[in-house]
């Protein structure tokens, strides 16, 4: 009677000795991206994405399989080490990872992306550029990142003129209007600009030319009043 329960206990130690998978760590700082077009190349999308948490680039590493599984304890803990981010930013895995979740389409249109290599993944993220078939103005672009680790990771994203989105599970794709001023219009403006600069400059000066002339009026009148009066003591009797 006794072995039994026993027994029990054992395959009991025995089951949750086994190795489960790691946990994410979705609860710490967002993951953040920010889109933008070149100014250079008006069909190149830029999106640069950075991790929230160092050890998150840790439990990818070990996903992709770049690190060794150890790295991630059985209590879901990551054991972190300086030396991670430059295993993923050097990997053809991390890029390929990249290009696979994130994506950019100008409507029906994919744009081909060219990951940058990092020099500071986890502090300054990686930035990837998208060439589209032509100029774009409206573009769509999905973020899946480390969501196939975990579905609650959320990403904060940032777009031209302070557009603001969230990607994360069901919510992977957002549209961003990247059209700016042209540059006709932005020369324009700054020759109107140049111009009004000019026009307050000499209207500036015309107002101290004025200023000074009547200043220089009131002193002459000041001279010619004090002559008179003086003229007039010494004509007086009292003189």
């Amino acid at each position: 009677m006794t072995v039994l329960p026993l027994a029990a206990l054992a395959v009991a130690a025995s089951v949750l000795a086994l190795p489960t998978p790691a946990a994410a760590h979705p609860s710490g700082d967002p993951q953040t991206v920010s889109i933008a077009r070149d100014d250079q190349r008006p069909e190149v999308v830029q999106v640069r994405w950075r991790v929230g948490g160092p050890d998150d680039l840790t439990l990818l590493g070990v996903s992709l399989g770049l690190l060794p599984s150890d790295r991630v304890l059985l209590d879901g803990a990551v054991d972190y080490r300086t030396t991670d981010p430059a295993a993923l930013a050097s990997s053809e895995q991390f890029s390929a990872y990249l290009l696979k979740q994130i994506t950019v389409a100008d409507g029906s249109r994919r744009c081909l992306g060219a990951v940058e290599q990092p020099k500071a993944l986890a502090r300054a993220g990686v930035t990837v550029d998208y060439t589209c078939p032509g100029p774009v103005d409206t573009v769509t672009v999905a973020v899946r990142m480390l969501t196939d680790l975990n579905p609650a990771y959320r990403a904060a994203a940032t777009g031209p003129d302070g557009q603001r989105a969230v990607y994360g599970s069901g919510a992977e794709s957002h549209d961003w209007i990247l059209s700016g001023v042209p540059a006709a219009a932005s020369t324009g403006t700054s020759r109107g600009r140049s111009a009004a600069v000019r026009i307050a400059v000499v209207a500036g000066g015309a107002l101290l030319v004025a200023a000074g002339a009547l200043l220089a009026s009131r002193r002459l009148r000041r001279r010619r009043a004090v002559g008179e009066a003086r003229s007039v003591e010494q004509v007086s009797p009292g003189s």
